[in-house]
């Protein structure tokens, strides 16, 4: 008898929702027009501190303040 199926966690999904993958156009332009920034200037950031979304939005920001 095969083993039965466990049930599909969540966690890759969290895990996703936390980066942004600069060479994703829906993911870039989502990220651009969240924080009214260019794509170019999220990809950037992208380059600049890594795919935490986190990092990469507080990055954006101060951008915005200078």
């Amino acid at each position: 008898m095969a083993k039965k199926a466990k049930k599909q966690t969540s966690r890759g999904r969290k895990q996703d929702r936390a980066r942004v993958a600069g060479g994703q156009r829906h993911e870039v332009s989502y990220e651009s027009k969240k924080t009214g920034r260019s794509a170019a200037s999220v990809k950037k950031a992208v380059k600049k501190v890594g795919n935490s979304r986190k990092r990469v939005e507080k990055r954006v920001e101060k951008r915005l303040e200078r």
